[in-house]
């Protein structure tokens, strides 16, 4: 049998059991059942002296359990989701032709024949020509690479200044994030295209960090304001006040404590806006002011098949064919990743 409880470590209205472990009275006419450990500490003598565990190494190790389970159990549902994995095979495959093209296709994108100029398709040659006879397939296939490299350097460019001067915001609060918010307003109030216009028209470079700069210029405040709003919100929970109580710094809670529980809306919002950064520079460069000849282009090669609509209407379906898939293969992946991360859907 167990060993009856001392009267004076016995809590008032509360009686010992064998399954329960403890019972204490709730002080409404009825018991409340209490787990053994709880049991235990009401128990101990005021001599016994404090837990092992300290406060602040329960709420780390707590975060970091919450962590680890939230991002397990968005790839296990990540895994079972028929869209995330379509999507992730179109977005492979254009990652491998971006880094190398040439191993499904032999020909150079800038080898033209005008004696070829808007033919269809031909042993070897599937897309058809161009209007200035060069190889459609080919150069469907290179336009891969640079939209996206755009794509990717682009977003990640926002993600980074974004997440950084939102989450530094949103952490810290006062003059800051009154300032920060009133310059993100300003840059809501710039039309995209328009800015694109504007700015992009004096620039004279071919390459592609013109665009991509512009595209970070005009695409870190949407990132910046989930940010904030994230860890505004991180901010607020019980483990976050109890580091802060027990001294942690600044950086430490912002890092360890934070960061983590803070992080998934950003990687959303950039996984979708992803697609869009890939077709707005096929738009701006649609319009002239993106990336120019020599560059290969989805953009650019759209732009130039457009007066030949009707005489060689695949010169413009496949690049526009191909930036269309890519597009709703990011998009899509978006969508996976936010229903897996979104704890409401669960």
């Amino acid at each position: 049998m167990p060993e009856p409880t001392p009267p004076e470590y016995q809590l008032p209205g509360a009686a010992r059991t064998p399954q329960n472990g403890a019972v204490a009275d709730t002080g409404m006419g009825g018991a409340m059942d209490l787990a053994t450990a709880e049991g235990e500490t009401l128990e101990r003598p005021p001599d016994a002296g404090p837990p092992e565990r300290d406060a602040e190494g329960d709420a780390e190790g707590a975060a970091g359990e919450r962590a680890r389970s939230l991002w397990s159990d968005a790839w296990r549902d990540l895994r079972r989701n028929p869209v995330f994995i379509v999507a992730a095979l179109v977005i492979l495959f254009l990652v491998f032709i971006s880094l190398w093209p040439g191993s499904i296709t032999w020909m150079s994108p800038l080898k033209c024949e005008l004696s070829k100029a808007q033919e269809g398709s031909q042993p070897g040659h599937p897309f058809g020509f161009d209007g200035q006879g060069c190889d459609v397939y080919t150069r469907v296939v290179y336009g891969a690479r640079t939209s996206v490299t755009v794509g990717f350097l682009a977003t990640l460019g926002v993600a980074l200044l974004g997440s950084v001067l939102g989450g530094l915001a949103g952490f810290f609060g006062g003059a800051g994030d009154s300032v920060l918010s009133r310059i993100t307003d300003i840059f809501f109030a710039i039309p995209v295209v328009l800015g694109g216009l504007v700015l992009l028209s004096v620039v004279t470079s071919n390459t592609v960090w013109p665009v991509i700069g512009f595209m970070v210029l005009l695409g870190w405040p949407q990132i910046s304001r989930i940010a904030r709003g994230s860890v505004i919100t991180a901010k607020q929970h019980d483990y976050v006040q109890a580091a802060r109580a027990l001294g942690a710094s600044h950086s430490r809670v912002l890092l360890r404590h934070i960061t983590p529980n803070a992080v998934a809306p950003v990687i959303v919002v950039a996984t979708i806006a992803l697609g869009t950064y890939i077709s707005l520079e096929a738009t701006l460069s649609y319009l002239g002011v993106g990336l120019k000849p020599p560059t290969v282009s989805w953009g650019i090669d759209i732009s130039a098949a457009s007066p030949y609509i009707r005489n060689a209407p695949h010169a413009l379906l496949w690049p526009s064919g191909a930036l269309a898939v890519t597009v709703l293969a990011f998009i899509m992946l978006g969508d996976a990743v936010r229903d897996a991360l979104d704890p409401k859907l669960r």
